[in-house]
């Protein structure tokens, strides 16, 4: 009975010590974790890097409302994840303040939607003819046509649950100029660029 005893205690002080750690992490080191290309290679499954991306935002709005400037936590999580520098840092900064900002067009940002988007779920849109729905992940480039970027949170944006089930496999003008850019930066396959143009 005793040992059982101690058993749960120790479980109980274990569970307790790994909550304070995730309270205590910061902005910075959250997103070098959910943004390092290592990690994000070792996913499986389709579509699974997509609730990353709420993460990431949230931690990006987090961090705004402590006084951060988004920018600056970006540039310091590729640091830590040793990316500073790199083009795949420049992509990842420019796609997650993208995203921020489209969580902001959205009302994403209400105590509700950063509690959601924490737990890595959905947040419900709050501003616009949308309002209701729920903000999904999405492929700009469709994950039919290019696999290979299907994990990669460069390659996601926020869309209207509306919008994003209505969309097809087709390629957008803008997703082949960021196919394009991906590929002159060596982040894209000479095939997987190859597949992209095809279905232009």
């Amino acid at each position: 009975m005793l040992r059982l005893s101690a058993f749960f205690l120790c479980l109980l002080l274990s569970s307790r010590a790994g909550s304070t750690t995730q309270t205590n992490s910061t902005p910075a080191v959250a997103l070098a974790s959910l943004t390092d290309p290592a990690k994000l290679a070792t996913l499986k499954g389709e579509r699974a890097a997509n609730p990353r991306l709420q993460k990431c935002v949230y931690w990006l709005a987090y961090a705004e409302e402590q006084g951060e400037k988004p920018e600056a936590v970006l540039d310091e999580s590729a640091k830590l994840n040793r990316t500073a520098g790199t083009p795949y840092a420049g992509f990842v900064r420019w796609g997650l303040l993208e995203n921020l900002k489209i969580a902001k067009d959205l009302g994403l940002l209400t105590p509700e939607g950063m509690a959601e988007m924490r737990r890595v779920k959905s947040a419900t849109i709050t501003k616009g003819q949308y309002a209701g729905q729920e903000a999904e992940a999405d492929h700009v480039i469709p994950r039919a046509v290019c696999p290979e970027l299907q994990n990669q949170v460069m390659n996601l944006e926020l869309l209207p649950a509306s919008l994003n089930r209505a969309k097809s496999a087709k390629v957008t003008e803008r997703a082949r100029v960021f196919a394009k850019e991906l590929y002159e930066a060596k982040l894209l396959s000479e095939r997987g660029f190859e597949a992209i143009d095809k279905a232009y």
